[in-house]
């Protein structure tokens, strides 16, 4: 269900949509609460708090300000802004009157997805560096309209999509100044996807990149949001699958293969991380017919 309005006052013209999803999206997926395109017709400020949604837009022209959470970011055309309008915030445009393009989203795993976002590296402004994000608006709109009778489950992509750019800007190397103690960390990760087929123990670790054993762990797991011996297994289980789809090799050559200590144990680890069995996942993947 939505409402498409095209709203004029002394302050700003704007062309939005006003959406209410299905339960079902509400429920499940990532579901859109209202987007589209204002131009500001004269100073003004807009000020929130306490709403259950994410805010994106961008300053397509003009210039204004953000305060989030207490912090003034300056906007310029071309900045972006993420936020969760959970915690208050305004924003006001200059008198170079800006035109902003925008959506408020949300989903029920978004908090993750935000605090997921922080955690990368993103910031509440950033400049945009692709023109996608202008394209998928224009998209989200056109569906939001349509009569499509799967216009949820698009609009739950193209809301996907748009987090996937924010992840990548979040770890742009580029806008991230790694400190020391960052580099140290995440040359232990290559260490790790590089020789994950040895063994492998915390204080080797500690004693190879000099750095003690617990501040490794405390920072590995703040980095990456996942322990190292929990890395380490992924990495090895992620190998496995593939000898497993793509090699007749036995569990116990595989188990050497991905540096886990026999075949007994490389089973029940498998089971514990896929939920099956190795010989299982070997057989479930394995195609009906063989040319």
């Amino acid at each position: 269900m939505f409402q498409s309005l095209f709203t004029n006052s002394s302050y700003v013209s704007s062309n939005r949509i006003i959406y209410t999803p299905s339960l079902f999206a509400r429920s499940s997926l990532l579901y859109l609460q209202e987007t589209g395109t204002l131009s500001a017709m004269d100073v003004h400020k807009s000020s929130r708090k306490n709403l259950l949604s994410y805010l994106f837009f961008i300053v397509l022209s003009g210039t204004g300000t953000l305060n989030y959470e207490g912090v003034d970011y300056h906007l310029n055309a071309n900045n972006c802004v993420f936020i969760d309008c959970d915690k208050p915030y305004s924003h006001m445009t200059s008198e170079n009157l800006w035109k902003l393009k925008w959506c408020h989203f949300n989903g029920p795993e978004m908090k993750s997805i935000y605090d997921k976002y922080k955690h990368r590296g993103g910031k509440p402004v950033f400049v945009r560096s692709s023109s996608e994000y202008t394209i998928l608006l224009d998209n989200l709109y056109e569906t939001a309209i349509s009569s499509s009778y799967v216009k949820d489950m698009k609009i739950n992509s193209l809301i996907s999509d748009l987090l996937v750019y924010l992840m990548e800007d979040a770890w742009n190397p580029g806008n991230i100044i790694l400190t020391n103690k960052q580099k140290d960390i995440q040359d232990i990760k290559s260490f790790l996807d590089n020789n994950y087929n040895t063994k492998i123990m915390l204080d080797d670790l500690s004693y190879r990149f000099l750095i003690d054993k617990f501040y490794m762990c405390e920072r590995f797991k703040k980095q990456y949001g996942i322990t190292i011996n929990d890395y380490l297994i992924n990495v090895r289980i992620t190998e496995a699958k593939k000898l497993l789809r793509f090699t007749d090799k036995t569990m116990e050559e595989i188990a050497e293969l991905t540096g886990i200590n026999g075949a007994a144990y490389f089973s029940r680890l498998f089971k514990k991380v896929e939920g099956i069995t190795p010989a299982c996942f070997r057989k479930m993947w394995q195609p009906l017919n063989k040319l």
